[in-house]
């Protein structure tokens, strides 16, 4: 059976590579643990042993999007400064990004505009990326109004969302928004089913041209 133009072929998964950026303890590694490990209800246990990710470590998550399995590649980066430059060469060849900052860190909040800049210098030009204000379980230490980090989203032109990873709250939301706009826009690696092989260095699809 013939498939439509821009079709991709059955049977195949599309690899997407996706990297969290954003400062220290802004809580990216705990919303890559609640998608990637944790189900909805499963209820959270904060670990003591919790440090900072140090350089990089990356989860892979399967997911099925309209009729297409997509395999999310899912990078966690180090936010402190001594690690900037190593942290940023991460971000070539990057299909999306998950921009986090801490609703509680008026500091973290500035720094997005930083992030941002990175993501503009090294990254692809039609990269997709969603802001994340993170920890909305905080309210009452809350620095950050709600309407002010959807008007930064506004501004950059990309999709906003308050989470919370101890509670739940829209991390599967998020990761279904840019992973339907990096579908959508047909930015990934074809593979095989269950392979990833990080030695070679993803290439664009250019099967499926808009």
């Amino acid at each position: 059976m013939a498939h439509p133009e821009g079709a991709c072929e059955p049977h195949k998964a599309l690899l997407a590579k996706i990297v969290m950026a954003g400062e220290a303890s802004v809580g990216k590694t705990s919303i890559l643990r609640r998608y990637t490990e944790l189900g909805p209800a499963t209820r959270w246990q904060p670990s003591s042993s919790y440090i900072a990710t140090i350089g990089i470590d990356f989860k892979v998550k399967t997911i099925s999007l309209h009729d297409t399995a997509m395999k999310l590649q899912i990078w966690d980066t180090a936010g402190q400064e001594r690690f900037h430059t190593f942290t940023t060469s991460f971000f070539r060849g990057a299909h999306g990004f998950v921009l986090v900052y801490d609703i509680t860190s008026t500091e973290s909040f500035q720094g997005i505009a930083h992030w941002m800049k990175d993501i503009h210098e090294k990254a692809e030009e039609n990269v997709e990326i969603i802001l994340l204000g993170n920890k909305c379980d905080k309210e009452m230490e809350r620095a950050i109004p709600k309407i002010t980090g959807e008007k930064l989203a506004w501004e950059y032109g990309i999709p906003f969302f308050e989470t919370s990873a101890k509670d739940n709250i829209n991390i599967d939301n998020a990761f279904l928004v840019l992973a339907t706009e990096i579908l959508d826009k047909n930015s990934c690696v074809l593979l095989d089913l269950d392979v990833v092989n990080l030695n070679e260095k993803a290439q664009k699809r250019t099967c499926c041209k808009r």
